[in-house]
């Protein structure tokens, strides 16, 4: 877990230097499978390491937050971000791997701790209806956030305009 990682970041970080320069002249390795025998460097960071550095592409960066929605999505039906990353590069075409991290890190971040922003995202883009569904199943409570705005009026008139 997270503590364990804390522990062992600066160990992490020495030996992972020392075999940049030792194997790798300083650089970074260029694909994620030699990233990985990095110390302290998982699929997450090498593949999403491996696309922006060297604009390549062999696997999806799957963080905490991708987990959680893509199972709230009923995308993957995982226990963790590693099983997540197989399960969604089993079906997803491989044009959009590298857009997925991207995507919806962000996306998950705001719709967990800028709920105010997200909601008026939703309710003013092309298809509000939608987007609503969309983040209610990903766990944001509309009319709880709603109410809490004043957008009751907002929420309601999407909601029955799709009717």
């Amino acid at each position: 877990g997270k503590v364990g990682f804390h522990n062992n970041k600066t160990k992490y970080i020495k030996g992972a230097v020392e075999m940049l320069i030792e194997e790798y002249h300083g650089d970074i390795p260029e694909s994620a499978q030699d990233m990985m025998k990095l110390p302290g460097v998982g699929p997450k960071m090498a593949f999403i390491i491996e696309n922006v550095a060297w604009n390549k592409t062999t696997g999806i960066g799957v963080d905490t937050h991708m987990h959680r929605m893509f199972n709230e999505l009923g995308w993957v039906s995982s226990k963790n971000p590693e099983q997540t990353r197989k399960q969604l590069e089993a079906w997803l075409p491989f044009e959009h791997w590298s857009s997925v991290n991207y995507l919806w890190v962000g996306f998950g971040q705001e719709v967990q701790q800028f709920k105010p922003k997200m909601l008026q995202k939703v309710l003013n883009c092309s298809r509000p209806a939608d987007a609503l569904h969309l983040v209610k199943k990903l766990g944001l409570d509309y009319h709880k956030e709603g109410k809490r705005l004043g957008l009751e009026k907002e929420i309601l008139l999407v909601l029955n305009s799709k009717a």
